[in-house]
This record gives C-alpha cells, structure tokens and sequence, in this order.
C-alpha cells in the first residue's frame, strides 16, 4: 500500500505568550523574548500562567464553559483555534479526534483533611484511618470529574468533531503517541483529516504538589532551563496546543495551504535515564527515521529541565549537527500533555513563514533559516519521542 504525505493546515496554540500562532511568531521571531512568570501564587515554585483571554469566542455557550474545568476549556479553546486556521469547519463530521490528557482536577481540601488525618494518626491505624476517609470523603460525581476523555467530549459537543475518538494518557509520551498514531492513521489511508492535541493547565496546587513531591519541579526563583543546577526540575506551562493534520491529497483538493510536511514521528519508554539508554533510544529512532541527508537542521527540543532526562538529551543532541537548537521551555514552560504538539506546531510555524527563531535559553547554538526541524521530546520521568518536520512541496 502506497503511504501517503501528512501535511499540518491549521494550529491552535495558547501559552503565556499569547493565543494564535500569529501571536507567537510575533514574539518569538524577534531576539530578546523574555517568559512570562508567576512566582507568587505557587511559591516556592514558579508557574507560566494563562494570558488573560476570554473563552467566547470558541466555546459560546456559557453552560459548556461552566461544567468544563480550567484545562478543559484551554483545550476547547485551542482545538477550535485549529480548526478555524485549517478552514475546515465544514469538515468537523468526518474529522478523527485524537487527544492526549492527564487526569482531572483533584478536590484540595479533601486531599489536605486526608493527609492531616494521616499525619496525626499512628502508622499502625493509618490504613484504616485512610480506608474511612476514602470511603466517606470522596463522591461518585468528583470521579466523573476526573474522566480524561471528557475534553474530546467538549471536542466534539462544541465543536461537531464526530470523527473516531481516541484520548491517550501516559504523561508527556501520551502526547507524542497522539502525533504519531493521527498520521500514521492519515498515511495509511485511514482517513483524510484528522484533530490532535492536548492541554495543560499549570495554575492548579494539585498538580504543582504531585509533581513537586516527586522531585520534577524546579524550586525557587525563576531560572532558565540550562540554568537549573542540581536536580533541576520543570517550571509548569500553561498550554493548550492542537493541530489539523491532512494527508496532502486531501489538503490539495480543497485548496487547504500546508503549513509543513510530517516526515516522521517516532516514540519510544525506555525506562532507565542513566548510563545512556534514553540518548540511546533516541538515536535508534533518529536512524530508524531514515533522516534525508542535506539541508540544515534545526531542533526545537522539549527538555524540560529535569537532570536526569535534560543530560540525556543533551547527549543525543551533542552528536546530532543541527544547525540551530532551540529550548522552547525556557520560555513556555512545560505542558507536560501539550508540550510535544506545541513544539511541533512551532515547528511548523517557523518552516511556514521560511524562518526560525532566535535564542530561547543562554545555552541554545546556532542561528539562520532552517530547512528541516526535529521536535525533540524526553519527558521528565521517561518516554523519548522525535518529530522532523519538513517544508511543505
């Protein structure tokens, strides 16, 4: 069977930067961009909050507003973004939907009365103390809550995506896994169009106190990434970030503009960071990708300042000869779900409007126009993925 071409015709991007991909090529595209930090709300952790936007515009029912949570709405918001840049609302019916989503928003004040209880009971009590609470504090409608496909539910209900659905969780390798199975899907000939994204909200305690007792935020004043020494960790990034894929036929018979090729997606999870086996993995993907040989490469990586992941990929991209590397969260942060289709719809930005972008992070190299880009994503606890994307013909 014939594979055929993937081409991206429509982004919807929010960060702290702004809304729209004009928005962010304006501010990125020019040397100087400083990031957008809340170090206040969250402290000691800092936070890159949502611009202050309103929601009207794509999700006009205030009822669809008021029962989505905070993510839920960012990822509405930035799908129709999408859909509206392809031109495509008129092929919503036969769109496919693939999302990559955490879990919804937790109840705090349970949490903290769980774990008050907890500290101030023996350890020999303490399952049974646990077993009362859970049993008493915690609500069937709070677990419908939490459903992580209810935002393609938004999707579609808002929207009319009535295509196949498919949502992925598993963190930052959800994401990847969700770019990788849209084309794959479209190249395959099982489909002509397709809607894939993901969203994350970074102002929510929840989240900032999971992973930050696992170590993986970064503590303290503001820092760039190649400037957090010791464990590092990532600074959470508001993002809602999704993409209209087509196969290039598909595209060309509606007079859709691509705004670049999808030459390959690749993903793996490998387990162990030490000794080199994520940077290994990565390299088996880049050869596996067959690469073509020529032009400049740029990379836009998604290391998200995390020690142990960040040498990894560091390593993978000391033996790459790219001509320009990019590190996108030292000014968006990281959208853990979102982060890998945000850098892809930046990759795609740049090659669409024949440029790249200046420095993001003191330790980025390189400069000039690309003709390729290599989205790079490691994650902060496992999982490798790579993305290059190519000019569209």
């Amino acid at each position: 069977m014939t594979r055929q071409d993937v081409v991206i015709t429509g982004i919807g991007l929010v960060s702290s930067l702004g809304e729209g991909p004009e928005a962010h090529w304006q501010v990125l595209s020019r040397p100087g961009a400083t990031p957008v930090v809340d170090e206040a709300a969250f402290a000691p952790y800092a936070v890159h909050p949502l611009p202050a936007m309103s929601f009207d515009a794509q999700i006009p029912k205030k009822g669809d507003q008021r029962q989505m949570e905070p993510w839920q709405r960012l990822g509405t918001y930035a799908a129709g973004l999408a859909i509206d840049q392809a031109g495509a609302r008129g092929l919503v019916s036969d769109m496919h939907l693939v999302v990559a989503a955490g879990g919804g928003e937790r109840d705090v004040a349970v949490d903290e009365a769980v774990a008050t209880a907890l500290c101030a009971t023996p350890a020999a009590e303490a399952g049974a103390i646990l077993n009362e609470r859970l049993a008493t504090d915690l609500r069937p409608t709070l677990f419908l809550a939490q459903l992580s496909n209810l935002l393609a539910g938004n999707i579609s209900i808002v929207h009319g995506v009535t295509g196949s659905s498919r949502t992925f969780m598993g963190e930052e390798t959800a994401a990847a896994d969700a770019v990788r199975i849209a084309a794959a899907r479209l190249a395959e000939g099982r489909g002509g169009i397709a809607l894939v994204g993901g969203a994350y909200a970074s102002q929510r305690w929840d989240l900032v106190l999971l992973y930050g007792a696992g170590g993986a935020v970064w503590r303290g004043p503001f820092a760039p990434i190649s400037a957090r020494d010791g464990a590092g960790g990532f600074v959470g990034g508001a993002l809602g970030a999704f993409l209209v894929l087509e196969t290039a036929a598909h595209a060309a018979a509606r007079g859709a503009v691509p705004l670049a090729r999808i030459a390959g997606v690749a993903t793996d999870a490998t387990h162990a960071r030490a000794g080199g086996a994520s940077a290994g993995a990565a390299r088996a993907l880049w050869g596996g990708m067959k690469p073509a040989v020529g032009g400049r490469l740029g990379v836009l990586s998604g290391m998200t300042g995390v020690a142990e992941a960040r040498a990894e990929e560091e390593a993978f991209l000391a033996g790459l000869g790219a001509a320009a590397v990019r590190r996108t969260g030292s000014l968006l942060g990281h959208g853990v779900e979102a982060a890998f289709p945000a850098n892809v719809a930046l990759g795609a930005l740049a090659l669409s409007r024949g440029g790249f972008y200046p420095a993001m992070d003191p330790a980025d190299a390189g400069e000039g126009p690309v003709d390729r880009i290599l989205v790079t994503g490691f994650g902060q606890w496992r999982g490798e993925a790579l993305a290059l994307l190519e000019r569209a013909a």
